[in-house]
């Protein structure tokens, strides 16, 4: 009777299992997640339009404009109370406090039709001290071309409070000069827009990327074969049918179409008035070293006093005298290592111990000697 031995299985490495956890890992991963058209581009012509007017906010507690020092706001309503029959005295004199002179501005969507209700925004423009409890009076919303689109009304609706105390204490919460008033104008006139002529639709991409708008063709092709080509970085040419129906169906399909975006160039944003960084992360960065001291000025004022000898006769003197020290403390240097991913960038940043607004000038120093493959974007 012969007997067979079953080898046992022999236990994997344990770098050799890891490599096949992310092999695994890889093998499962979902596919780089797609964006509608809709999402990163828009039809030509499909657009909203700036609307905007002059008007007066009533009911105010007290909190208006000083008429003394804003003579526009009373020149308003000595017109407006002339538009409703009532004609004041040459030379009178109104001091109101229940008033303010305002600007209403909107946006009028695409294809917005006479009778739609829009939202508006009212922003003081005078001396006023709160816009809060006030009601917008009837006010023409004007486009660029003059004519009137709409017309605004209503209460306003103002995210703040605040208060004041005897001997000038006050405190605010929010911002009072500004409010909105949620579909509080009417449009009055429609803006005519065509979508495309001659049987040929234009969509524009949101960024210019060669890349995406050649992948944005190659999906309405697949969709509807030999219909769009890109014709640069920024503008698809779609053939659409001609029918207005028909039309508004194919661009329904087409902007649902989803498309892989191609990675964004890398870009750093730098302000450099608030020392806020921003980039995302296609940004790398190459071994460099920095070196960055700082540079303390300090100013302080010291008191002595001077006081005459007994049995003299003098008066006791203080004199002030004003020092100053400035410290430059030795920057020494950091070693950064080149780094492909955003957060050992991050992290490699960080071990310079740079205050923000530091860090904008060594940001732009390594742009310039070459350690950051970046666009480097201040604003």
């Amino acid at each position: 009777m012969f007997t067979f031995a079953i080898p046992r299985p022999r236990r994997l490495p344990a770098f050799v299992a890891a490599l096949l956890l992310v092999a695994a890992a890889l093998f499962v991963c979902s596919p780089a997640r797609a964006e509608r058209i809709r999402d990163i581009a828009s039809v030509a012509g499909v657009r909203d339009n700036q609307l905007a007017g002059y008007g007066l906010v009533v009911g105010l507690d007290g909190s208006g404009d000083q008429t003394t020092q804003t003579p526009f706001t009373v020149q308003s309503i000595v017109n407006m109370l002339g538009n409703l029959g009532v004609t004041l005295p040459a030379g009178t004199n109104l001091q109101l406090k229940n008033v303010a002179a305002v600007m209403v501005t909107a946006d009028l969507p695409a294809y917005a039709r006479p009778g739609q209700r829009i939202d508006v925004t009212v922003s003081s423009i005078g001396n006023a001290k709160s816009l809060k409890g006030g009601t917008l009076v009837m006010t023409p919303l004007k486009g660029a071309d003059g004519q009137i689109y709409a017309i605004a009304q209503g209460n306003l609706a103002v995210a703040g409070a605040g208060g004041q105390a005897a001997g000038g204490a006050q405190t605010t919460i929010n911002h009072l000069l500004a409010g909105r008033i949620p579909g509080g104008a009417t449009v009055e006139r429609a803006v005519p827009a065509t979508v495309g002529e001659g049987g040929v639709v234009l969509v524009e991409l949101n960024d210019t990327d060669f890349a995406t708008a050649r992948r944005v063709a190659d999906a309405i092709n697949d969709a509807a074969p030999d219909s769009a080509r890109a014709l640069d970085g920024r503008s698809v040419e779609v053939r659409a049918p001609a029918d207005l129906s028909a039309r508004v169906a194919f661009l329904g399909r087409i902007e649902n179409l989803e498309v892989t975006v191609a990675p964004q160039a890398a870009k750093v944003i730098v302000n450099s008035r608030t020392g806020s960084v921003v980039m995302n992360r296609a940004v790398t960065l190459q071994d460099c070293a920095v070196a960055h001291g700082n540079l303390t000025v300090t100013i302080s004022n010291q008191t002595t006093v001077s006081q005459p000898n007994p049995g003299t006769f003098g008066n006791t003197v203080a004199t002030t005298s004003g020092l100053v020290n400035i410290d430059q403390q030795g920057g020494t240097f950091m070693e950064l290592r080149s780094s492909a991913k955003l957060a050992d960038v991050v992290k490699a940043l960080n071990a310079l111990g740079a205050k923000p607004l530091d860090l904008v000038s060594i940001l732009q120093a390594m742009k310039a000697s070459g350690a950051l493959r970046a666009e480097l974007e201040i604003i």
